[in-house]
């Protein structure tokens, strides 16, 4: 087996990125040297293996820096900070034939011009907030008068991970747009301003290895930037971080690599520019999705301190940005231990203001699984001073994140120096701990039941007094009208991403209608009344009223379909939910009398009618497809819908299912009706065959009825195919009957006279292959 290759690697930077950096990679036994330039008082000689700072050539003399690397025989460079990267270190490196650890200049545009990596994911249809690019004030002032929503202003440049701005009110807007285009508080940085959209939730980092193809993350982690405890006072450059973080979820990584990280990596490839490095990606995590705050072309500080000591010691940091630069990062496995980390940053007084350079530092020993990653430090005359606002940073690893931040605290009383600030918090500490400080409401949950108390009990029905409360709902048979023992009927459904919308929209009761539906159309369908329904509503932090609002809603359902509901669970699971996310589901019981189960399958015969019930639009199936189009076709949900200009497009999704319960159950106990089925995920096509026997199949004209106009837009904006379109929707569809030819006139009078319009759509005939037939499809067309 052929040997490894030797390393020896030029680091630039002298901060506490650099100092965790260069302590992973002299662990690697393929490392004989590391010269960091210029390096700080961590990684001065002796502090660590095969470590020493180089105080020339410069570290923006790229062509020195080239120089003295090829007399050192260096075959890796790692630009640590942001600048040598924006300003193409990354050529000079490829120009003497050493790999570079870090992107090119055009694509370290990501970083360096937020207009630009903004228009990039506009472009790619990343998932962003709303946003303008301004290069005059006077535009800029214009717009950002007209705007409504919050706003954060972004300094288009670098500005040291201090450009971005988010007024409390219009007033400090203004005087941030001022202060940033005019006063050129940052510099040139400010020549362009991104107004952008205010957007709520939970921030999470990714750190992203790349080698142009392939792309390999780090756990998520959160940093905290305000100066203050409370998450108050200016933002700072990061005065704490931990991972992994309990908001992070796996469905949610699933979800950022898929939507946000691989389309970037791609989308720069595609324009040619290929990233290779590690892509730092600021997200927020919204009601609607995880969203790009920005990106960083290079490793995040205090992130890279958090994270670097979680990587399992079989994980050779070394080689695997080799392999970044090689090309062959699919090659590798990062390993990642168990432990959480949790890193606390020192300051100087003053800092993020003016502050003193040059006070004596001094560190006590520290305990096991702690370590001290300095920044602004120096070491002049072999004594230790400070020469920078952070100035040095603790980080702890433990098997809970509870232990991580005791420690990395612990670990801040051995350091030492004049007016040391590190009021920035890891993670909320809160003792003695309580239920609450670990997420969960008690007196929320309270609150609820005594907000949605009135709405349930109006639920009843005879047999179910809808009362909650308890530890269980009953319902009395023989008091509901079942004077012989009936079959009971169970279904079990839930909403879907639907979810998504009324969470971006700020709506929820129609959802818990839905919800209800989806349940009470399945039973139905089976001949069964609907008798009673239980619900569970999952979230990571109980918003009250937005519960109360669902179970309202749930509660209008029950009505329409005649059930109680008679009792529910609200479970507050931190953690699980990212932000604002919530999560629904219940279950439906119904009785039928003996006999008269549905479908009647025996009875059904060659040539017998097929009737459609129309749905009041999408109802509750297909919303992932549904949010893509709309996303890809760049409209918000608050845009006015184009199939519907009297609604905005959310509200206009947010159409409750259809409710068939009460007419269809008066047809059936007139044994009118020999089957039928619920239109629901899978459309006509894999729904319709459901209730038929296996020797019939459904010919369905879709040309019968007029397709909605929500359907006809998604169609076309989404250019779906027909055979496609037929399995994702239900077209306008929402119920088909199997009846016999004698009597559909009559059912069809029935139905219509309770409210719901009806089309005779097909028939049965005998089956071929497909259990479902569409013919005429270019009536979709």
């Amino acid at each position: 087996m052929e040997e490894a290759e030797r390393l020896r690697i030029l680091l630039i930077g002298n901060g506490g990125r650099e100092h965790a950096l260069a302590w992973k990679l002299s662990q690697s036994s393929r490392v004989d040297a590391i010269y960091v330039a210029p390096g700080n008082g961590g990684t001065a000689a002796g502090s660590l293996r095969n470590v020493s700072n180089i105080d020339k050539p410069k570290a923006d003399d790229f062509e020195s820096l080239m120089k003295f690397a090829k007399e050192q025989s260096i075959n890796l460079v790692i630009p640590g900070p942001e600048a040598p990267i924006v300003n193409g270190i990354e050529s000079y490196a490829r120009a003497a034939g050493i790999r570079c650890f870090g992107p090119s200049k055009s694509a370290a545009r990501m970083e360096g011009s937020k207009a630009f990596s903004k228009d990039f994911m506009a472009r790619h249809h990343i998932p962003t907030a709303q946003y303008r690019n301004f290069k005059e004030y006077e535009t800029a002032r214009e717009y950002l008068h007209s705007v409504q929503h919050s706003v954060v202003l972004k300094a288009s440049g670098l500005a040291a991970g201090k450009g971005v701005i988010i007024p409390s009110s219009k007033e400090e807007a203004h005087d941030a747009l001022k202060s940033i285009m005019l006063k050129k508080e940052f510099g040139a940085a400010g020549d362009e301003v991104v107004i952008e959209e205010f957007l709520e939730g939970d921030e999470l980092s990714f750190l992203t290895f790349s080698d142009g193809y392939t792309i390999r993350s780090l756990p998520p982690a959160q940093d905290h930037k305000r100066i203050y405890d409370g998450d108050e006072g200016p933002n700072t450059g990061g005065m704490g971080c931990y991972a992994p973080t309990n908001i992070a979820s796996s469905q949610l990584i699933e979800e950022v690599h898929r939507a946000i990280l691989q389309p970037t990596v791609d989308g720069m490839r595609k324009e040619g520019f290929p990233f290779v490095g590690i892509l730092f990606t600021g997200l927020m995590i919204t009601t609607c999705g995880p969203k790009v705050l920005e990106y960083n072309v290079r490793f995040g500080d205090p992130e890279t301190q958090t994270l670097l000591p979680l990587l399992d010691t079989d994980t050779d940091l070394a080689q695997v940005m080799i392999a970044c630069t090689d090309h062959w990062l699919d090659g590798v496995d990062i390993k990642i231990n168990s432990n959480f980390a949790a890193t606390v940053v020192a300051a100087a007084g003053g800092y993020p203001g003016p502050y003193v350079r040059g006070d004596v530092i001094t560190v006590d020993p520290v305990g096991k699984e702690t370590f001290v990653f300095h920044a602004g430090t120096s070491s002049i005359g072999g004594q230790l001073r400070t020469s920078g606002g952070r100035v040095l940073a603790v980080t702890a690893t433990a098997s809970s994140l509870e232990e991580a931040v005791k420690k990395a605290y612990e670990g801040m009383a051995a350091v030492h120096f004049d007016k040391i600030a590190f009021k920035g918090r890891a993670v909320n500490q809160e003792m003695p701990m309580t239920y609450a400080s670990a997420g969960v409401s008690i007196d929320a949950g309270n609150s609820l039941v005594s907000l949605i108390k009135s709405c349930v009990r109006s639920t009843r029905r005879p047999g179910a007094d809808a009362e909650i409360g308890g530890f269980g709902g009953t319902l009395d048979l023989t008091a509901a009208g079942y004077t012989k023992p009936p079959v009971l009927v169970g279904a079990i459904d839930g909403v879907g991403t639907k979810l998504k919308v009324a969470q971006a929209v700020g709506k929820h009761d129609t959802v818990g209608i839905d919800l209800v539906a989806m349940n009470v159309n399945d039973l139905i369908v089976q001949g069964a009344e609907a008798l009673f329904f239980l619900d569970c509503y999952s979230c990571g932090k109980l918003d009250v009223d937005t519960a109360a609002a669902f179970v309202k809603g749930v509660a209008e359902g029950c009505r329409q379909s005649g059930c109680a509901l008679i009792g529910g669970e609200t479970a507050e699971m931190p953690g699980l939910y990212a932000g604002n996310d919530y999560d629904a589901v219940g279950a439906a019981v119904g009785a039928v009398e003996r006999g008269k189960i549905l479908p009647d399958t025996e009875s059904m015969v060659e040539g017998d009618i097929l009737l459609g019930l129309a749905s009041n639009g999408l109802h509750s199936n297909g919303f992932s497809l549904v949010r893509k189009i709309v996303e890809t076709n760049g409209l918000s949900y608050d845009d006015p819908a184009p199939w519907d200009q009297q609604k905005s497009v959310g509200r206009s999704l947010l159409t409750p299912t259809r409710i068939y319960v009460k007419p269809l159950l008066k047809t059936i106990r007139k044994d009118l009706i020999k089957g039928m089925s619920h239109i629901t995920g899978g459309g006509l096509i894999e729904n319709t065959p459901r209730m038929l026997p296996k020797h019939l199949a459904a010919k369905i004209d879709v040309s019968t009825w007029s397709l909605p106009p929500v359907f006809a837009w998604l169609k076309r904006a989404g250019n779906i195919s027909s055979a496609e379109f037929g399995r994702a929707f239900n077209t306008g569809l929402g119920m088909i009957l199997v009846v016999s030819e004698d009597k559909a006139k009559a059912v069809v009078a029935e139905l219509a006279d309770a409210g719901e319009k009806v089309f005779e759509v097909g028939t049965l005939e005998r089956r071929e292959r497909e259990g479902c037939v569409l013919e005429k499809l270019k009536a979709w067309e």
